[in-house]
């Protein structure tokens, strides 16, 4: 049986992990036969958004672990915590905690860094050749994680396109229902909310790419 691990940012998805793409990561691993191990950086968030006003609260402080155990159920460890001998590759869900937490994109656009523990998680997948999915907005990393020339997808959103080009990545428009795959690195993409309508649409690129994830492991 092949176990993946799945990076969550937070639990909520204007500011944490998106909770519809992680539940139909795993669901997807689950249905494949695949067994999957949530993980997540101890960090605090970059900020608390109210997702029923869509309003940030200051004075609100949430630590990314604590909030993405919820979706996890509590089964959850932190990125620091990671035997990559134990895994055959790894997802990372969208949501703006992808583009907030795990890296500053959300502030920085082409400028971003990715956070070091966030990176140290990854590249520990990189460095064992190891496949990773990327969902939604998760592709805004792949440049500043694989270098020049490394391709991805964000869907069709030509703002956030032109920056992953200017990092140094090749984007790749997609549909909803598409993955981009780089086999030099690895890599797969698909656009998921950044175009899906509704979770059936998000279900369509996810499944796809969970495919390819498990069949590049």
């Amino acid at each position: 049986m092949k176990t993946i691990a799945v990076l969550l940012s937070g639990c909520g998805v204007f500011d944490g992990a998106e909770i519809h793409e992680s539940v139909l990561t795993m669901l997807a691993l689950s249905q494949a036969g695949a067994a999957y191990q949530c993980f997540a950086p101890d960090i605090a968030q970059a900020q608390v958004v109210n997702h029923l006003t869509g309003q940030v609260e200051p004075a609100q402080h949430r630590n990314v672990l604590v909030e993405a155990a919820r979706i996890a159920r509590g089964e959850i460890k932190a990125t620091t915590a990671l035997d990559i001998s134990a895994y055959d590759g790894l997802i990372i869900p969208g949501g703006f905690g992808a583009a907030k937490n795990l890296c500053d994109f959300a502030d920085n656009g082409a400028d971003c860094q990715v956070h070091p523990l966030v990176r140290d998680f990854i590249q520990q997948f990189v460095a064992a050749s190891k496949p990773i999915g990327f969902i939604c907005i998760a592709p805004v990393m792949i440049p500043q994680l694989f270098g020049q020339g490394a391709k991805g997808t964000i869907g069709q959103d030509a703002e956030t396109a032109a920056a992953f080009t200017a990092m140094g990545g090749e984007h790749c428009p997609a549909a909803v229902d598409d993955i981009v795959v780089d086999m030099a690195h690895k890599v797969v993409s698909t656009p998921a909310y950044m175009l899906a309508e509704n979770i059936a649409q998000a279900n369509q690129g996810i499944e796809k790419l969970v495919a390819k994830v498990l069949a590049l492991a």
